[in-house]
């Protein structure tokens, strides 16, 4: 038995407190919570909490575990501002002599359109100057487009049939033929020829990561990372290793990317496990379906034109049928679905597809959910499907949301207090590596509708701003129901598994501006430290 002493309490909801209380931790779960300091003698081992303040640790319900603790191996163009910058950084990690025959050289972060010593967007001939026989493969900040080079798109003409992708996500010249850029799920699709990494591999990235995770408190992980690896089983046995080892010190649910149906008919044959079901850490998550692309280029699925681009409504990568097909089929076999869905027309489809599913206990999501309107919203109150929300984004989009779907529209863009009025459930979550991992700062974009140098004053739309209590709710007591685990996770409560942290302030007692400042000075997961502000290494 443990006791976290002289503590103070947050709860979401509930009245504030500046009193000072105990916690008593038996067998990884909340046994007792009083107020007062602990005073009895005995054996049992006292920690001082030093007047910090008691809180739920997060659940990222939407990520990208893997593929963040990979990074590290990867040329991160980020901060690059020209193209000569950027092929002096590949030339300094990747050298001729010692690469291997079709080693591929794997860029991320890139944004070409700030590359200041470039008047068009990077293109295969582009990528010839680098002067490489290895195929050469750069992903956009965002991971919805890449640039490959001659090299690899021999590879992937030769292996691939991209035939049945969208042609709007191949990007060609004036005599048809490929540019190198390609978009939305074919990027994915050309993943697999580099990603397959092996199990070592995906247990030292995992590692790695889950260090960077403790540090911002969470201790609870929804993660897309199949295409990553090309096998689930692969996957699973990595992640379940890593537990059997003492070296997984958070619960992961791990979904299940799929292109088909036939991709689900092949888990329900090859797999007996369904959504929940799997180790003490590890569980299988949902099955992940991208339904649209992404409104910077112009692919997520809109009802009425893009206003920047009036010739286009983005894709529906699937009919409505095949949707509807591919969610009843899950459903019926006790799996959950989660959608990736930006558009209007995208999550209209979504929604369509849940509600002909009829009554069901699997609670479906929609991630995104960017661009709605006053029926999708009614249609929402109506059915509760669960939205998975990244108020990251907004900090760095909302100067250009007017701009791709027009002043009748954006207002019903990110509108996060509108959907919670209606009551209808959603998460917070940070789709990292691609949005800020930091809860504080997902949480600080939700309350105050602003970048982080308070911009625009006062707020993008601030009648959508949401409470602390709301968005703190959304990343802890929210997604425990994702995982139909309510009872008995994501809240400081008796009974419930001991995952909190430690915060250098009460989220109730700052200047709403100061989210993000917020620190972690300890992470607990079932009962057990797991991480402390001293410890270095993180990034």
């Amino acid at each position: 038995m443990k006791v976290m002493n002289n503590v103070r309490l947050y709860k979401p909801f509930s009245e504030h407190d500046d009193g000072l209380y105990h916690a008593v931790i038996e067998n990884g779960r909340f046994k007792e919570i009083k107020k007062g300091l602990y005073d009895e003698t005995n054996h049992t081992e006292v920690i001082n909490g030093e007047g910090n303040t008691l809180a739920p640790s997060f659940n990222d319900s939407h990520l990208h575990l893997l593929r963040f603790g990979l990074m590290d191996k990867e040329l991160d163009f980020r901060e690059v501002t020209s193209w000569e910058e950027m092929k002096k950084l590949v030339k300094e990690k990747y050298n001729h002599e010692k690469m291997e025959e079709n080693e591929w050289i794997v860029g991320r972060g890139l944004d070409d359109s700030q590359l200041e010593d470039l008047d068009h967007m990077l293109d295969a001939r582009d990528l010839e100057e680098l002067d490489y026989q290895n195929p050469v493969f750069f992903l956009h900040e965002d991971g919805h487009e890449c640039i490959v080079n001659e090299e690899a798109m021999k590879i992937i003409e030769e292996k691939d049939d991209l035939s049945g992708f969208p042609s709007e996500f191949i990007e060609t010249d004036e005599e048809g033929n490929w540019t190198g850029r390609f978009k939305d799920t074919v990027v994915h699709f050309i993943k697999f020829h580099f990603r397959q990494k092996s199990k070592v591999e995906v247990k030292e990235a995992v590692e790695d990561g889950v260090q960077d995770l403790l540090k911002h408190g969470i201790t609870s992980v929804h993660t897309d990372d199949l295409n990553y690896v090309g096998s689930y089983q692969t996957l699973w046995n990595a992640y379940t290793e890593l537990e059997k080892e003492g070296k997984l010190p958070i619960d992961v649910h791990l979904h299940h990317y799929i292109f088909s149906i036939e991709d689900v008919k092949n888990f329900i044959e090859e797999s007996n496990m369904r959504t929940g079901d799997g180790t003490h850490r590890v569980k299988v998550g949902a099955i992940k379906i991208f339904l649209d692309g992404t409104q910077r280029l112009h692919t997520s699925a809109l009802r009425k034109p893009y206003t920047d681009a009036p010739e286009k409504y983005g894709v529906l990568n699937y009919s409505q049928s095949e949707l509807n097909d591919i969610l009843q089929l899950a459903d019926e076999n006790d799996l959950q679905v989660t959608m990736h869905a930006i558009g209007d027309g995208a999550v209209e489809a979504a929604l369509h597809a849940i509600e002909q599913v009829g009554e069901t206990h699997m609670r479906h999501r929609i991630i995104h959910a960017q661009v709605l309107g006053p029926d999708l919203l009614e249609r929402m109150a109506e059915i509760k499907p669960y939205l998975e929300i990244q108020p990251g984004f907004m900090m760095s989009e909302y100067k250009e949301t007017a701009k791709w779907v027009g002043e009748d529209r954006v207002n019903y863009c990110n509108i996060w207090n509108t959907v919670n009025q209606k009551e209808i459930p959603y998460t917070c979550s940070s789709d990292c590596p691609i949005g800020p991992l930091s809860p504080m700062v997902e949480m600080f974009a939700a309350v105050n509708r602003t970048d982080k140098e308070g911009n625009p004053s006062g707020g993008w739309m601030p009648e959508e701003k949401v409470s602390i209590d709301t968005i703190y709710n959304a990343y802890t007591v929210i997604p425990a129901q994702l995982e139909f685990r309510e009872e008995v996770k994501g809240k400081v409560q008796e009974g419930f598994l001991a995952d909190f942290i430690l915060l250098s302030n009460h989220p109730k007692e700052i200047n709403a501006f100061d989210i993000k400042d917020l620190e972690v000075v300890e992470t607990w997961s079932q009962g057990e430290k797991v991480y402390a502000k001293e410890q270095k290494g993180t990034r």
